[in-house]
């Protein structure tokens, strides 16, 4: 795990790049920060969280670490000690926690609910999308001792989610104060994550919808060996991509509203102001 810090004093906010390390655009945004020299207005503690694995171009060695934060890996895992490590390193911060997907071309957030810090943040990074995750986030980074925005900053292994990843760095510390200027808000539809999409026993598997975009009822949205997948009800993808997971296409969604700057101009950032919009 490398650690760096930007500015003097005890930092109250990190970025964490590279939990998975088949996704380099953290680690790479992070190399970015530290080669900007940045002139920040409050200490930023930068951190690679799993550079072995970085380095073998693998999603980890052992374990998944952003799985390796509850009691149900093996504790002789590389990535449980990590674990443990990045939760004490980023302990009583506001955290921004870089990723990539195979799902979205385009960068969306992920929560686990909009406690604290959250839903001030969130309206004001370059994202089309906010996944709410609470309730799915045991054995997660969520469950550390602080608060938690992960990015999926674009498509894996590709310089658009460098580049994105990047921007997000910087519109996050410019949102909490870290950088001076002021961000951006925009409203951000919320989406929340529901049930598993499971994967029949298959060679080839496709997907014919978008991350994000009403399925109605009776639409087929994804194949397996040419075998079609038809909707029961209406649902939001989330997640979901032909082999981004080994046994699940991604999840069924809701959308809940929107968090950020309503269209009349009203500052509407806060749990309570999300719709029950189906």
């Amino acid at each position: 795990m490398r650690v760096e810090q930007l500015g003097d004093g005890e930092p109250e906010v990190a970025i964490v790049g590279s939990v998975h390390g088949d996704e380099p655009c953290g680690a790479r945004a992070v190399q970015r920060l530290l080669d900007a020299d940045l002139d920040v207005l409050e200490p930023v503690k930068l951190v690679v969280a799993n550079e072995r694995a970085l380095e073998a171009n693998v999603r980890y060695l052992d374990a998944d670490l952003n799985r390796s934060f509850g009691e149900d890996v093996p504790e002789d895992a590389h990535e449980v000690e990590l674990a443990h490590r990045l939760a004490d390193e980023i302990r009583g911060c506001t955290v921004l926690s870089l990723h990539s997907t195979q799902s979205h071309a385009d960068p969306f957030a992920i929560t686990a609910g909009f406690d604290g810090s959250i839903s001030d943040i969130v309206p004001r990074l370059p994202v089309v999308a906010t996944v709410d995750t609470q309730g799915f986030g045991e054995g997660r980074l969520f469950a550390s001792d602080a608060d938690i925005i992960e990015a999926e900053a674009g498509l894996q292994g590709t310089e658009t989610a460098a580049e994105n990843a990047f921007r997000l760095a910087r519109e996050f510390l410019t949102a909490v104060g870290a950088l001076p200027g002021s961000a951006v808000e925009r409203e951000i539809p919320v989406f929340e994550m529901g049930e598993s999409i499971p994967k029949p026993p298959a060679d080839e598997y496709e997907v014919f919808v978008e991350n994000f975009e009403r399925v109605e009822r009776g639409e087929t949205f994804a194949a397996a060996d040419g075998h079609e997948l038809v909707a029961d009800d209406p649902f939001y993808p989330v997640l979901l991509s032909p082999y981004g997971y080994a046994g699940q296409f991604g999840y069924r969604g809701q959308h809940r509203g929107t968090v950020g700057q309503s269209s009349d101009g009203a500052n509407s950032t806060s749990v309570n102001s999300l719709s029950s919009a189906q």
